[in-house]
């Protein structure tokens, strides 16, 4: 009985059809546990961070960017080899695994600065990985209408997971460590399958058309391993999504560096430290999961998924110029908050929308490469700008306007994808028509 009573008011409170009410508690249980574990570590990984010296931050980026290429052809082997329905258990399988040897690590090891830069940098890869295959799971079993309606429903687990996440680090950390957190994260990891097991059986009492049936997700991708990379090449629209990807990454590095900058100025205490990013990952889950219940649904079937992507972009540009004239420590921490949240309510939702529209084995291979390493390679060279701005100028106010015409260019970006995504939504590729016929270009010439 309390299925079908839960069921009814999902489909009565957001609009969603009586269908779909299960797959998004579904999904967004899988979220949830996931953004849960990852958010439970999140804090621990900002302050070792901080402990190396926010001066090197820009190696930890570095390094960061080459354990993703690393990284790539071991995704690309599972994709490429394992059946489309198990991508996910087998690579949550190989983090859970991760995470067991890493706490045997913090058991033996808790003080040691190398491993700590170890871990900074193993979970820096680990999240955009992660999360790239949850949503390329949706974007396999949900095409552009129901996208609209249930992928800011599903998000919402996110949201909620990274507000839980932070409080059961803070009560948990002192009874059983940093260790006993890594050990329940990767317990975590493994229960997500099960919910994403649940959507894979949904989809089989769903079937939409060949491309999703039964049969072809027990099938494998094949192809090679670096075929995301020659995919993205070859299409105009995913280069655009690449762009579109890289100027957000470029944003959010430049508010990171100042963030960790002020906080290590304001804040000397770990402990402190600590607790401020915890807040400030609080009030973004709180300010996201709000939006993604009750707005950003709404917004992308009625104003279209250019609302989503344009909107955060022209609010940070605003955002920056105001750092710009204020550069203290309570302004930045407005506008990281309302970017960040912005960007889990809003630009992601959208922008992984757009993955609806590409074949399938781009939703998987190409779409990983651009949620890490080009995501990943934004970091690491907009780390090294920012470093050298701040070196040349000493001046906190051009680091803030150059930000501002990357949230600019971001804009334009998400506004040219928008218009492409909707020229093609409704036509049908086959599995590898990954050409510039079959994806005409994100943005007119001279944008």
């Amino acid at each position: 009985m309390a299925a079908p009573a839960l069921q009814r008011v999902v489909v009565r409170l957001f609009g969603v059809a009586e269908n779909e009410a299960m797959p998004v508690l579904a999904g967004a249980t899988l979220f949830f546990l996931l953004f849960a574990g990852y958010f439970m570590l999140r804090p621990v990984r900002e302050t070792m961070g901080i402990a190396g010296g926010v001066d090197n931050l820009q190696w930890l980026f570095t390094g960061t960017f080459f354990a993703t290429l690393a990284a790539m052809p071991l995704f690309g082997w599972i994709a490429s080899h394992v059946q489309r329905r198990r991508i996910l258990p087998w690579t949550f399988a190989f983090f859970a695994l991760n995470l067991a040897l890493f706490a045997l690590g913090f058991h033996w090891q808790p003080d040691n600065l190398w491993f700590a830069r170890t871990f900074y940098i193993w979970l820096s890869v680990f999240n955009l990985i992660a999360i790239s295959v949850v949503w390329s799971v949706l974007a396999d079993l949900f095409p552009t209408a129901q996208a609209k309606r249930t992928f800011a429903l599903m998000a919402s687990g996110a949201s909620l997971g990274g507000l839980v996440g932070p409080l059961l680090g803070v009560a948990l950390v002192g009874p059983i460590g940093h260790a006993g957190l890594l050990w329940l994260a990767a317990a975590l990891l493994v229960v997500a399958t099960l919910a994403a097991r649940h959507l894979q059986h949904w989809r089989d009492a769903h079937p939409l058309h060949e491309q999703v049936s039964a049969s072809a997700r027990r099938q494998s991708l094949g192809g090679s391993p670096l075929a995301g990379i020659t995919d993205v090449l070859r299409s105009p629209f995913l280069l655009g999504i690449a762009a579109f990807v890289l100027l957000l990454a470029s944003v959010t590095t430049f508010l990171y560096f100042e963030q960790a900058r002020m906080v290590e100025i304001n804040f000397p205490d770990r402990d402190d430290q600590t607790r401020v990013f915890g807040t400030i990952d609080a009030l973004v889950q709180a300010l996201a999961i709000v939006s993604q219940l009750f707005i950003t649904g709404r917004i992308a079937q009625r104003l279209g998924i250019g609302v989503l992507l344009v909107a955060v972009p022209v609010i940070t540009v605003l955002g920056f110029l105001w750092l710009g004239l204020a550069p203290v420590f309570a302004v930045l921490a407005v506008v990281m908050v309302v970017r960040r949240a912005g960007e889990y309510a809003f630009v992601r939702p959208g922008r992984e929308m757009l993955f609806t529209a590409v074949p399938v084995e781009a939703k998987y291979k190409a779409k990983n490469f651009i949620d890490s390493v080009v995501y990943r390679g934004a970091d690491a060279v907009s780390a090294w700008i920012k470093v050298g701005v701040d070196m040349l100028a000493q001046q906190p106010a051009l680091a803030a306007v150059i930000g501002a015409g990357i949230a600019m260019a971001w804009a334009a970006t998400g506004f040219g994808l928008a218009r492409a995504q909707g020229r093609h939504a409704h036509v049908p590729a086959p599995p590898h028509a990954l050409n510039a016929a079959a994806f005409p270009p994100p943005l007119e010439k001279g944008d």
